[in-house]
This record gives structure tokens, C-alpha cells and sequence, in this order.
């Protein structure tokens, strides 16, 4: 009887710490590959306004910016061309105050457009959510929204 319990108590056991470790998936990070880290970096601290993190390998290729809790966005220089990338591609943030964001790109002249592409124009989504959409400066698309959820 002890043997059966303590297989029961070392199964079940097994069975807590493997539920711990099985927990669901989350996202840690993104990254970009960029021509100009010096200048993507401005972009995403200046006009997207991503606060910095503390990177590990400290040779001036990476730049990991917090874009949540626990996630990043990590930069990386070493691209050697600019590429076309798809606007169904892209990184989405929520900002808190949708005008003022838009005001700072324009008095920044950084160009904006809708989902149909109609430059200095906002996409209202049927759920209500405003949204546009910018480039950084390698191209990557990326969505601005006043997503409350």
C-alpha cells in the first residue's frame, strides 16, 4: 500500500511539473534586420516612442526596444538592400492618444496612410478602432491603432 502511494504521489508529481513547463506560448520577441541601425533606432524611440532595454551583446548591431510586459522588439543591423515588404505583414502598437500621435507625424513630416493606401488619411475599422499605417525607414509596415481592449 505505502509503494502504491508513493508511485501516486510521484506520479502526480511528474504529472505538476510537467503542466508547469506545458504552459501556453506566449510571444517574447520580434526582430528586423536593418540597413541603418543608428537610424532605425531614432525612428522607433522618436516617432514611435519605444522605450530601450538593456541588450547582451553590447557590438553595436542590436538595439532591443520593450514593446509590452514581456516582449521586445529587437533591431539588427546588417541588411544590405532595402526590401518591399507587405502592409498584411506588419507590427500593430496601440497608442493612448490617437490625434496627438498623428499630429506629431505630421509636424514630424513623416508620411501616413490608410489601409487603402490614400496618404495622410485614417482607416476606420467596423469595430470602431482608428488605425494607420507608417514605414520605418527599411520598410517595414507598421499599424498605429486606438484599440482599447
Amino acid at each position: 500500500m505505502k509503494i502504491a502511494c508513493l508511485i501516486t504521489f510521484l506520479s502526480l508529481g511528474t504529472l505538476v511539473s510537467a503542466q508547469k513547463t506545458n504552459s501556453k506560448v506566449h510571444i517574447n520577441h520580434t526582430a528586423i534586420f536593418v540597413m541603418n541601425l543608428a537610424e532605425t533606432g531614432k525612428f522607433y524611440s522618436n516617432v514611435i516612442g519605444l522605450d530601450t532595454v538593456p541588450e547582451p551583446f553590447h557590438d553595436g548591431r542590436h538595439i532591443w526596444y520593450k514593446t509590452g510586459e514581456h516582449t521586445m522588439l529587437h533591431v539588427i543591423q546588417g541588411a544590405n538592400q532595402k526590401k518591399e515588404y507587405y502592409k498584411n505583414q506588419h507590427t500593430c502598437f496601440t497608442v493612448s492618444n490617437f490625434n496627438e500621435f498623428t499630429n506629431k507625424l505630421t509636424t514630424l513630416n513623416w508620411p501616413y496612410e490608410d489601409v487603402a493606401g490614400n496618404k495622410n488619411k485614417v482607416t476606420t475599422r467596423v469595430d470602431g478602432i482608428h488605425q494607420i499605417w507608417v514605414q520605418d525607414p527599411d520598410g517595414y509596415w507598421i499599424e498605429i491603432n486606438d484599440d482599447t481592449f
